[in-house]
């Protein structure tokens, strides 16, 4: 694992990756800097946080999208395969390497606060929390871009993906706001969520009856409810995109909670599309 992750990480700096990554989020978050904590005189840092955390949508596709794209484009994907560790430690010495890319531009920013500070009132504590959300949120995103990259050979179609979702977690609430304003409109906003997932099953196991139960297991109880209490799916989605966002709970950091259940989250959603990597891997690496 630690030879992959040197490998991963001295081909980061030996291309533009690492420092179009690090440029983007430095630039982003010092004119938010600039904007609310100088011009506009607001003390609080977890402001600039919450401003800056669109770059994501831009800068996580950008460091994920050839991790394991460009190894199956060039096919030396399968000298992986051939080196005496496991497909696990192959995904995790790959993802410690995207970490260790994204925590330099972040250990910069961790000292605004401190200089600020010389210069005003900051209250440190909700900073540096929302700091910590930043870097497991950013984390989680990277598991999910690092999933993404093992389901294609091209990076552009990688990254493309990568945005999409990304895009449409930041405004999930929003859309799903507008879409499910009756109860028919959350079930059906919701049966595409099971026939996506149905199909993401499917792509991973390449098996039609795991992929079609899995749907039907999800679909029996939206159904139940929907004809039993309608008025239960009214603003249903909401609540359900609200959960499930990776910005929104960010949001309740920079309000000044530090939400444990939010970081469970965040290591939730790490450990599961890292377990689908593995798994997209293994499934090549058999076939």
């Amino acid at each position: 694992m630690t030879a992959v992750f040197k490998h991963e990480l001295k081909n980061y700096f030996h291309s533009f990756t690492a420092y179009v990554f690090g440029a983007f989020l430095l630039a982003i978050v010092g004119f938010g800097a600039m904007l609310y904590n100088l011009q506009a005189a607001v003390s609080n840092f977890e402001y600039v946080l919450s401003f800056g955390s669109i770059v994501f949508v831009v800068i996580v596709p950008i460091l994920t999208m050839r991790v394991i794209a460009e190894e199956r484009r060039q096919k030396t994907d399968q000298l992986l395969y051939s080196l005496p560790i496991t497909t696990t430690q192959v995904v995790l010495g790959k993802y410690l390497a995207l970490l260790t890319v994204y925590l330099i531009p972040l250990a910069v920013i961790s000292l605004y606060p401190l200089i600020f500070a010389q210069f005003g009132e900051v209250y440190l504590p909700t900073s540096y929390g929302s700091l910590f959300a930043i870097f497991v949120m950013g984390a989680a995103l990277v598991a999910v871009g690092m999933f993404i990259s093992s389901l294609t050979e091209n990076q552009g179609l990688a990254a493309g993906i990568s945005i999409a979702v990304i895009l449409f977690n930041y405004y999930s609430v929003s859309l799903s706001e507008y879409v499910s304003s009756t109860a028919l409109g959350s079930m059906i906003a919701l049966a595409a969520l099971v026939l996506a997932l149905g199909a993401l099953v499917r792509h991973l196991t390449k098996n039609d009856l795991l992929a079609a139960g899995v749907c039907l297991v999800l679909a029996i109880p939206v159904c139940v409810v929907g004809i039993a209490d309608p008025a239960a799916m009214e603003g249903l989605l909401p609540d359900i995109m609200r959960q499930l966002s990776l910005f929104e709970r960010f949001n309740t950091f920079v309000s000044g909670v530090f939400d444990l259940s939010a970081i469970v989250y965040y290591a939730s959603v790490i450990a599961f599309f890292l377990f689908l990597t593995v798994q997209s891997l293994e499934k090549r690496r058999y076939n």
